[in-house]
C-alpha cells in the first residue's frame, strides 16, 4: 500500500460514526484471554469475588479470565496500570470505594483521574462495614462507645485494614457526626487488626460483614452497627448507625469493574450484560450473600453516575474532617 493510500484510509477511518467503530471492535470479541486486575493483595474480598466472577465469565465468554493481583498503596498501583492500559476489551479492573472514590480524594498527588482514565463497567455490590468491639469490652451499643469517648476524649482508639480504607473513612464520619474524639489504629490488613481486637489491645474496630462474621459466630467480636442505611441482610439483627442516632449515616464498602477509558462502547455493554446475568444465576447469587456483598443493578450510565456522587461525597468528609493518610 502506498503512503497516500495509507493517508487516505487514516483519513476515512477518523471520520466513521463512533457505533460502527464500536461494533466492529466488538466483532470476534474475545478472541484472546482477558485480564482483570485486582488492585489488592490475593486472599481478600477483591481477590475472592474476581475469582468467582472470572470463572463465571470464562464459562460465557469461552475465553480464559486471568485474574490479576497487583496490591499496593489502597488500590492506586493496580489500578493505575489498567488506566494506562489499551483500551480494547481485554484488560479491566476490580475497582473498589478506595481506588476510585477515596484515594483520589484524599492522597494529594494520583498517578490516575478517577473520573475520565475509566469507563465503569459493572457494579458488583455493597458490602456493609460493622462497627465492632472485643467480646470482653462493656460497649453494648453505639451510644455506650459514644459516652465514654465524650467522657474521655482522645483515648479510644478503633482498628481498620488500613488507612485510606472505607473502614478508615467510616471511622471519621463516625467522630465528625457523633461529635466525639476517637484515635484511628491503621493496620496492614484485617488480619493483624481482628487479632488484636480479639485479645484487647483495641477496643475497637471497623471491618467488612465478610471478615467480621466468623469472629461474630465464634462469639470473640460484638458487632454494636453496620454502617449502611439498611440492615445488612447477613446479620439482620445489627442495627444500622441511623438506627443509633446517627441520621443518614450510610458507609459501604461497595466494588465495581472499570475498564480504560475509550474502551468501546459495545465491550462495555457486553460485559454489563453478561455479569447481570451471572450474579442473578441461583448458585452466584447465593454464594455472593455468603460473602456479605449486596448487589445492586446498575447500567454503566448509572454506575458513572454513583462513583460521580461518591466523589463528592468523600471530597466533603475528607474536608470536613481534615482527615490525613
Amino acid at each position: 500500500m502506498t503512503s497516500r493510500r495509507r493517508l487516505l484510509v487514516g483519513a476515512a477511518a477518523a471520520t466513521l460514526p463512533t457505533w460502527w467503530v464500536s461494533a466492529r471492535a466488538q466483532e470476534g470479541w474475545p478472541n484472546k484471554p482477558i485480564r482483570m486486575i485486582v488492585p489488592f493483595a490475593a486472599g481478600g474480598t477483591s481477590d475472592a469475588l474476581a475469582r468467582l466472577l472470572g470463572q463465571k465469565l470464562t464459562e460465557v465468554l469461552k475465553q480464559t479470565i486471568i485474574v490479576d493481583n497487583k496490591g499496593g498503596a489502597g488500590g492506586v498501583i493496580g489500578s493505575d496500570a489498567v488506566a494506562k492500559s489499551p483500551p480494547d476489551g481485554y484488560t479491566f479492573v476490580l475497582g473498589t470505594i478506595s481506588s476510585h472514590a477515596i484515594n483520589p480524594v484524599l492522597q494529594p498527588k494520583m498517578p490516575y483521574d478517577a473520573a475520565k482514565d475509566f469507563v465503569p463497567t459493572f457494579f458488583v455490590g455493597n458490602i456493609a462495614n460493622v462497627l465492632l468491639c472485643g467480646a470482653a469490652q462493656p460497649f453494648k451499643s453505639v451510644k455506650d462507645v459514644v459516652a465514654a469517648a465524650k467522657a474521655k476524649p482522645g483515648t479510644l482508639g478503633f482498628g481498620t485494614p488500613g488507612a485510606g480504607s472505607s473502614q478508615h473513612l467510616a471511622g471519621e464520619k463516625f467522630k465528625l457526626d457523633a461529635g466525639i474524639d476517637l484515635i484511628h489504629v491503621p493496620y496492614k490488613g484485617s488480619g493483624p487488626s481482628m487479632q488484636d481486637l480479639i485479645a484487647g489491645q483495641i477496643p475497637l474496630s471497623i471491618d467488612t460483614a465478610l471478615v467480621a462474621l466468623p469472629q461474630i459466630t465464634a462469639g470473640k467480636v460484638r458487632p454494636l452497627a453496620v454502617t449502611t442505611a439498611k440492615r445488612s441482610k447477613v446479620m439482620p439483627d445489627v442495627p444500622t448507625m441511623a438506627e443509633a442516632g446517627l441520621k443518614g449515616f450510610d458507609v459501604a464498602s461497595w466494588q465495581a469493574i472499570f475498564a480504560p477509558a475509550h474502551t468501546p462502547a459495545a465491550i462495555v455493554k457486553r460485559m454489563n450484560d453478561e455479569l447481570t446475568r451471572i450474579v442473578a444465576q441461583t448458585e452466584t447469587a447465593a454464594r455472593l450473600f455468603t460473602m456479605g456483598v449486596e448487589n445492586v443493578p446498575m447500567t454503566p450510565a448509572q454506575l458513572l453516575e454513583f462513583q460521580r456522587a461518591e466523589l463528592v461525597k468523600w471530597a466533603k468528609i475528607v474536608k470536613e474532617g481534615n482527615v490525613k493518610i
